[in-house]
């Protein structure tokens, strides 16, 4: 249906000068073929003819198939037995292959995401935009482009100063290398989460604490710039760090994400506050001490970029991290993938920086998606410490699927919260995570899929040599399983291109998922291994193996050879 729907558009396009996007829907009558579609009576008005003269028009440039005019302009398509099984045959030796996109062919793409702060433990918001960043990394690999997956955190700032405060108080009163704790890694990264907690208090409910908190954070900046490693205060700060980011390289490591470079805030806020006063007067204002970028004039609002204190903010930090990218990569996209809250923000910091560096911004995306939220609408928040850890989920959905199907499989674990997150158009909006349907093997899950590959993986098994497919008669006849499905298949390079050009990721899932409902009809009711059409359903279930493959490859979501 998306291919017939691409191929309505371009001749409607190509007939008229008319953009729409033509309905199609599949027939509910096999006397008015496969597909209907009333495409000639919305373009109508504007092409200024009779519904039928246009149905007629646009059934003469479809050549490849069977076009009735129906009524007042109805379009009846039906496709060729042959023509489906020519098609088919075509693409065996690689059929996710040969239906290929090459839109990012030659370019360079940075893809953004995750951006944790170190001193801050991983929530299910990172796992989310985490799972949801690879994915499009990979759909943009999938269309030949040059992906570099990049990953900004802030290892300066006032975070890190409440957490370091609550690490003092913990020690005592004193900064102490010695007291740091030797434990596990996890229980390391807790200990700092609890510390963070306290010293969040501290800031927002006394004043001489919250003096002490700046104090520390300009101590933390100083040790950052000035590489200072001696003193107690540095020591634990170092080491933290380092704990930090071998937590995130472990996390990312059990969910299949590999990151190319880490760019920590303090390598990148001195490019940003030497490239913030270089444009003092032309692009920014100085305010009351501070540095400011007045947004009003541009329907924005205005931020500060260099502090009273003469200290580079997140905001001249993102400025010269993007300079930075642009020196380290000279790309043609740059792709960044946040949460929707921060939206007005990086308004104002692109704003600023095509006032100087007008091709930086034109060449970056911002894509934005909701908070993970649970059933019942819990919030998680890890500035007061009740949230759910990224690195609990897979615990705790593997937990529910023992729990229901008796055992646990890690690979069908981390379907199942792939899928979960992916299936969803990436947006702005809350992002429901309802771990017991995440396992559903009759649902639309990540398990569902794993399953039904693995059962036609379990029919390949039962064949044997005597059915090669390239002796599959292409005058078979078919019958309306096996056709359903092989149009199914065929329109998996349409609804990858579609995915590709709008970076979602649940256009994949959704695609797969039906798919798998129509591959699921045609198990139930013809007969493959012994049957009477068995060269011909070898070929539709190989073709559908590698398709639901390469569409689960793409989302991340490991194969299984049984569940």
């Amino acid at each position: 249906m998306d291919q017939l729907q691409y191929n309505l558009k371009t001749i409607i396009n190509d007939l008229y000068g008319i953009d729409v996007e033509p309905r199609v829907s599949v027939s509910d009558d096999e006397r008015r073929g496969d597909y209907t579609s009333n495409a000639a009576m919305q373009i109508a008005k504007q092409v200024g003819k009779a519904p039928a003269e246009i149905a007629a028009e646009i059934a003469e440039k479809m050549t490849d198939m069977k076009v009735e005019v129906a009524g007042p302009g109805f379009l009846n398509f039906t496709y060729p037995d042959k023509l489906l099984l020519e098609e088919l045959k075509s693409a065996d030796e690689d059929f996710a292959g040969v239906f290929g996109y090459g839109k990012y062919a030659g370019k360079t793409v940075l893809t953004e995401f995750s951006d944790p702060n170190p001193f801050k433990v991983l929530h299910v918001g990172h796992l989310y935009t985490s799972l949801v960043g690879e994915a499009m990394s990979r759909l943009i690999e999938y269309a030949g482009g040059d992906v570099h997956r990049l990953n900004f955190g802030g290892d300066v700032g006032m975070h890190v100063a409440k957490a370091m405060y609550g690490m003092r108080q913990s020690m005592g009163g004193e900064f102490d290398f010695a007291k740091l704790p030797s434990g596990p890694l996890n229980e390391r990264m807790d200990w700092i989460a609890k510390c963070y907690v306290e010293g969040t208090n501290a800031y927002e409910e006394n004043e001489a604490e919250k003096t002490e908190i700046i104090e520390i954070n300009k101590q933390v900046f100083k040790i950052t710039t000035e590489d200072l490693r001696d003193s107690e205060t540095a020591k634990i700060y170092w080491e933290c760090r380092t704990w930090s980011y071998e937590y995130f390289e472990e996390f990312y490591a059990s969910v299949g994400v590999k990151f190319e470079k880490y760019y920590p805030e303090s390598t990148v806020a001195v490019l940003g506050l030497e490239t913030v006063k270089k444009h003092i007067g032309d692009v920014y204002t100085e305010s009351d001490g501070a540095i400011v970028f007045v947004g009003e004039p541009y329907g924005l609002h205005t931020r500060v970029f260099i502090n009273a204190a003469g200290i580079p903010t997140y905001e001249a930090k993102d400025v010269g991290l993007i300079m930075q990218k642009w020196a380290d990569y000279h790309f043609d996209e740059s792709i960044v993938v946040t949460a929707s809250d921060i939206i007005e923000y990086m308004k104002v910091v692109l704003k600023s920086v095509s006032m100087f560096e007008p091709e930086l911004p034109a060449r970056t995306r911002h894509l934005t998606h909701g908070n993970v939220i649970l059933p019942g609408g819990v919030k998680m928040s890890s500035r007061k410490g009740n949230f759910l850890r990224a690195t609990d989920v897979l615990g705790e959905v593997a937990e529910v699927q023992k729990k229901i199907n008796g055992e646990t499989n890690q690979a069908v674990v981390l379907g199942a919260v792939k899928y979960a997150f992916l299936k969803s158009k990436v947006e702005p909006g809350t992002i429901v995570f309802d771990m017991e349907e995440s396992v559903n093997l009759h649902g639309n899950s990540g398990p569902y899929l794993q399953y039904s590959l693995a059962r036609a993986k379990s029919i390949l098994r039962k064949l044997d040599d005597s059915t090669e497919t390239e002796m599959m008669p292409l005058d078979a006849e078919l019958d309306k399983w096996e056709k359903a499905l092989i149009r199914a298949l065929l329109d998996w390079k349409y609804s990858v291109r579609r995915a590709v050009d709008e970076l979602a990721p649940h256009r994949i899932c959704t695609y797969l998922y039906e798919l798998a409902q129509i591959f699921s009809r045609f198990y139930e009711n013809d007969k493959v291994v012994g049957g009477e059409n068995e060269a011909v359903r070898r070929m539709i279930v190989e073709a559908y193996v590698a398709v639901l493959e390469k569409g689960l490859d793409i989302l991340g979501i490991p194969s299984v050879e049984r569940i």
